[in-house]
């Protein structure tokens, strides 16, 4: 992405503030792991989706005053040798504009006195204006989630300016995040052949006996021919019993004869990413059993994209993979009634992808163009040791949509033939 696109971002939300408006948005603080150790920094994705700025206490404060001029600064850590010795060099103002096209850069350091002026007087390079509102991005995922740095100005605002009426930028992301741009998409059709090379690595090296470790390290080294990033999320790699927990991190079982891999993956690129899953037996050779299944997810999987075009309901997506999945199952004898599909099909079949995995976006009452989202079917057969799912990419385009996952090979055949030749 280049600055335009963040430039254009900014300018989208810009338009949907009310006047007499500031903006405060934080690229997010390391978070302690131990002692002197920090988690692996990750950009708050909003603030990376205006900005393309990628490091940890940075911010962005923008002022819309009553006329609708709009000024905007971004606050970038100050140079520090000790620092830039032990960790990496730090970003410079001409290379933060260069990214962000953001004019005026600044150091952190500056930043509460900026907010303060802004948010007491009203003072402003443009003129003098007073300001009613302020957004911040506030969103929690649950209420038990640690303060972000959003949170902590909330109640400062809350209690040295109470006249400022609090925003909720978050709701206006949300929308724009929804619709992908053509660059967008571009990243993801990349995202998704290097997902293919990492997925088609573990179908080759595939053989009983393998540890689920094994499997996730020729993903990720498939993945690390291509860039230092890795996967968009932790990868989800079980065998056997273990892929009846939908969301498998551990890693540590092992691969018998008969079992099923289950992987549930995405690659990145250009801070966009994908996810997909592809069910394959370790042995390379379906049992009548897992072909059987595994043909139901198909089918149904192939249906949704025969189906999904602008104006379908979004809640459809999910409605119609449970509804059609499980008459697939009535009529192979396996379910007794569809009204008992929860005793094979366990989660929901569609969410966007993005930025995030879980794309943080408006979940839309119909789907339009431009919209990324997966289709994932899933089933788990507990009495029969099978579980696994089948999950694409779909892309909406102005007449119906696209399988943007399609090349990884999805079918019985395909999957066979790929793991007899390696």
């Amino acid at each position: 992405m280049d600055k335009s696109f963040h430039t254009g971002n900014r300018e989208r939300l810009y338009a949907a503030m009310k006047p007499a408006s500031l903006l405060v948005m934080f690229s997010g603080e390391d978070i302690r792991k131990t002692n002197d150790e920090y988690w692996p920094f990750f950009t708050d994705r909003s603030f990376y989706y205006l900005t393309g700025l990628d490091s940890h206490d940075f911010a962005l404060l923008a002022a819309k005053d009553a006329s609708g001029t709009v000024s905007e600064r971004i606050y970038i850590l100050p140079p520090d040798l000790m620092a830039e010795r032990w960790t990496g060099r730090r970003i410079k103002p001409a290379e933060a504009e260069a990214l962000s096209g953001v004019r005026d850069v600044r150091f952190v350091d500056q930043f509460e006195a900026d907010l303060h002026a802004l948010c007491a007087g009203g003072h402003y390079s443009a003129g003098t204006s007073e300001f009613g509102h302020i957004y911040l991005d506030l969103v929690r995922v649950s209420p038990k989630d640690i303060d972000r740095p959003a949170h902590k100005l909330l109640r400062r605002i809350q209690a040295d300016y109470p006249f400022l009426q609090v925003e909720n930028a978050n709701a206006i992301l949300r929308r724009l995040r929804l619709i992908k741009q053509p660059c967008e998409i571009e990243a993801i059709r990349q995202a998704e052949k290097v997902t293919g090379e990492g997925i088609l690595a573990m179908m080759k090296a595939s053989k009983p006996g393998m540890y689920e470790y094994q499997y996730k390290a020729e993903f990720d080294y498939a993945l690390s021919q291509h860039s230092p990033c890795g996967p968009g999320f932790p990868s989800i790699i079980s065998a056997g019993a273990n892929n009846f927990c939908i969301h498998y991190y551990s890693y540590t079982g092992q691969a018998h004869d008969g079992d099923m891999i289950l992987n549930d993956v995405g690659a990145q690129h250009d801070s966009l990413m994908t996810d997909v899953s592809r069910g394959f037996p370790c042995n390379g050779r379906f049992t009548e059993k897992q072909k059987l299944l595994y043909e139901c997810a198909l089918a149904t999987s192939n249906h949704m994209f025969s189906i999904i075009k602008p104006g379908y309901s979004m809640a459809e997506v999910d409605g119609e993979i449970r509804r059609y999945n499980a008459s697939l199952l009535v009529d192979a004898g396996v379910l007794d009634k569809a009204e008992n599909a929860g005793r094979y099909m366990w989660h929901g079949g569609a969410h966007h992808v993005g930025y995030d995995v879980h794309d943080v976006v408006a979940r839309p009452e119909v789907v339009a163009p431009g919209m990324v989202f997966c289709v994932d079917v899933g089933i788990y057969h507990e009495d029969w040791g099978i579980g696994f799912r089948l999950e694409d990419n779909c892309l909406v385009t102005e007449d119906g949509c696209e399988n943007l996952s399609a090349a990884i090979p999805r079918t019985v055949e395909d999957i066979e033939a790929v793991m007899r030749k390696a």
